[in-house]
């Protein structure tokens, strides 16, 4: 597997100008041989926009039917984060898109920040799908909480051997990269279910100053992640201002355990159950 992490500028309510620093990744993904770009979350409006609220599209709709016309065009598989409308409100999603433009399958974020809650549902769904590749997961950032690992367990049960996870990793405007702000909450969490499960986890993410909203002043600043079961296979650059595609190259991993077998193959490795 070649997986392109495309983290980029997102920009709240500019759907147009993010969607296109988006392709000029994936058409660099496309060059280099990439099988499948990961984007970060909602990238349509940014995470917690304001505008968001009001003009997200429904899945299939306008955004989803662009990013499977580049898809298609350019031979990739694509998994980004994007807001979506139904009927009874709008959730944080992640769509996954295969090479022909087809669209595969679909993940709402489940483990919503408080300051979410006027922005999104909170996702009822986990699936894992097949793909050429293997079994596919996904989640979106904050389901990747330490004390949200269920999710990624879930999907693991399922089967998944890589999991994509679309985020927007946001910290204070004054944190700088010596402060490493990202060890604990994200490489640990991906360290504990790549190493539990011998899986793959992977997440692109979004960079920029946020305008708008509650996170209003604070930055994302990438540090987009790929961890397999041996350690970090690819990382991302901490940057505010500047989108970065980083190639993480790895064997799709095998997983032949099942059901039970799998809580027996974690108990023998020493792993902790709730009481």
């Amino acid at each position: 597997m070649k997986l392109a992490l495309a983290q980029l500028l997102v920009e709240g309510t500019e759907p147009e100008r993010n969607f296109e620093r988006a392709e000029k990744l994936i058409a660099r993904a496309a060059s280099a041989a990439c099988q499948l770009t990961l984007l970060p979350e909602t990238i349509d409006f940014a995470w917690t926009h304001p505008d968001g609220i009001r003009h997200a599209k429904p899945i299939p709709g306008e955004y989803s039917d662009h990013f499977c016309l580049l898809a298609k065009k350019y031979n990739m598989w694509i998994c980004v984060g994007l807001t979506e409308k139904t009927s009874h409100g709008n959730y944080n999603t992640a769509v996954l898109i295969d090479n022909n433009g087809n669209l595969v399958g679909l993940h709402r974020k489940i483990n919503l920040l408080t300051v979410e809650f006027p922005y999104y549902l909170v996702g009822q769904k986990l699936e894992v799908y097949d793909t050429p590749f293997g079994k596919i997961g996904m989640n979106i950032c904050a389901d990747n909480y330490l004390d949200a690992l269920d999710i990624g367990h879930v999907l693991a049960r399922m089967g998944a051997q890589l999991i994509l996870s679309p985020s927007s990793w946001t910290v204070n405007h004054s944190v700088t990269e010596a402060e490493d702000p990202y060890r604990d909450k994200w490489i640990k969490p991906f360290s504990v279910l790549a190493r539990a499960h011998g899986l793959v986890i992977a997440s692109a993410t979004s960079v920029g100053y946020i305008v708008g909203g509650p996170y209003e002043g604070k930055k994302m600043v990438g540090c987009s992640l790929c961890v397999g079961p041996q350690g970090i296979i690819a990382q991302g650059m901490f940057n505010e201002f500047a989108g970065d595609l980083a190639i993480a190259e790895f064997d799709m991993p095998q997983r032949p355990l099942k059901g039970t077998q799998i809580g027996e193959a974690l108990r023998s490795q020493g792993f902790k159950f709730y009481n």
